[in-house]
């Protein structure tokens, strides 16, 4: 098994102690807690998402090293507490890739089985330490509303709880859509918007599109298209009427294309 070399990362895990001393660190690090510091984990993992999407290497070298000083951070916090230190966390994701990885660090077995072996091994260690034994048991209750969404799908497709194909997922859509329509009251809209959203989801699964990134995709579409708009109507944009507007994105639609 390969060993992990605790020399390249205890220079942060060095800066991280010192910031938490309870007597001459900083006091907004010695302050911070799991669920405090949370926000900017989960924050600096879509900057790191953004960065790959721009094709900015210089600024996904920067918002990498600062996913992993997340990392140091809760390590500390969990050091300090008894829990456990930033080595165990490098030791256990290296002794858990190479346990779901018999393929490669094994013996006999093909790689192209890779992905099969990855979900069975999976599996079992979440049937060892998950006493639910629903299949959707261990998807984070934390995570996106969309990745979830999906996560939680691909879980009961397991068990055969799906459409077998595209067909009834649009007509899953179609229905969601027609109850969005007769929903009488703000809570009623919500849950009807909701389960047309779970749908949608499911049509993404169905099609191998990731619905997360789609919609990511299609914000930066609609905010290119916007400013575009803004732009050619200048000072006088607030001011034009809706079909104006509509006009105008019809415009910025047709250069955008030409492009």
């Amino acid at each position: 098994m390969p060993q992990a070399s605790p020399a390249d990362i205890m220079p942060l895990a060095n800066v991280m102690a010192r910031l938490r001393d309870p007597d001459t660190g900083c006091p907004w690090d010695i302050e911070q807690d799991f669920a405090s510091i949370s926000p900017y984990t989960i924050e600096e993992a879509y900057e790191v998402a953004d960065a790959i999407e721009r094709g900015d290497m210089a600024a996904l070298r920067d918002e990498l090293g600062d996913l992993l000083l997340q990392v140091a951070f809760h390590s500390r916090i969990a050091e300090q507490a008894g829990h456990f230190a930033l080595q165990d966390v490098i030791d256990a994701i290296t002794e858990k890739m190479v346990r779901r990885h018999p393929h490669v660090f094994g013996e006999g077995a093909r790689r192209e089985d890779g992905h099969a072996q990855w979900e069975i091994i999976k599996a079992a260690e979440r049937a060892e330490k998950e006493p639910d034994p629903s299949a959707l048991a261990g998807v984070a209750n934390a995570l996106p509303a969309l990745l979830r969404a999906e996560k939680l799908q691909k879980r009961a497709a397991r068990t055969g709880f799906d459409w077998p194909d595209t067909v009834g997922a649009m007509g899953k859509i179609a229905e969601e859509l027609d109850e969005v329509r007769e929903a009488e009251g703000q809570e009623a809209r919500e849950e009807e918007v909701g389960d047309l959203l779970f749908a949608v989801v499911n049509l993404a699964r169905h099609l191998k599109v990731d619905p997360e990134n789609a919609l990511r995709k299609a914000n930066a579409k609609f905010g290119r298209r916007f400013r575009a708009m803004e732009h050619i109507a200048g000072d006088s944009f607030a001011t034009l009427s809706l079909d104006e507007k509509e006009d105008l994105w019809q415009q910025a639609k047709r250069l955008e294309k030409s492009a």
